[in-house]
Parts: C-alpha cells; structure tokens; sequence
C-alpha cells in the first residue's frame, strides 16, 4: 500500500512523471483567487488513471486520491485542453 492508500502498483514511477510533465498545460494563476489550493497534477493524474484502469465510476474514488468532482473537473480540464489527444499526446 502507498502513502495514498492504494496498491503501490498505481503510483506513477518518477521516470514516466518527468515524460508526462511536458505535455500538461501551464497552470494559469490567479493571484485573486481565494479558496483551496490548486490539487498537485502528480496527485490528479494518478486519481484519473486509478478511474480509468480500475473502471470505477468517479463518485466511487478513494478519498485518499482526492475529491472525485475535483479529479474529474482535471480530467475535463484536460481533455479540453488536448492533452489526450494527438501524437505527443498522453494516451490514456
């Protein structure tokens, strides 16, 4: 088990993270916004691949990867952006 509660197996290893780092978008700051930081993109991305290997529906996600609407609004966020997309694409 890993610190997240999960099988270790589900943990992205440092190696494929620094190939997956590129193709995330830049995070757009908003030094006026108040509430909750923004959830870790090593922390979101495993949550997303947890869902989608796992087959598990989004409200059913362990609430040690963190908040389901916050994982999925990541993974729209993405899709919008093309990260799943394209030839350099990640391939989930």
């Amino acid at each position: 088990m890993s610190e997240n509660g999960i099988d270790s197996s589900y943990e992205i290893p440092s190696e494929i993270w620094t190939r997956i780092v590129p193709l995330l978008p830049q995070t757009k700051r908003n030094k006026k916004k108040t509430g909750r930081p923004r959830m870790d993109n090593r922390k979101a991305i495993t949550a997303i691949l947890y869902v989608l290997r796992t087959g598990c529906q989004w409200k059913a996600l362990p609430r040690t990867l963190g908040a389901s609407s916050t994982v999925h609004d990541r993974f729209q966020e993405w899709r919008r952006d093309g990260v799943y997309s394209g030839e350099c694409g990640l391939m989930v």
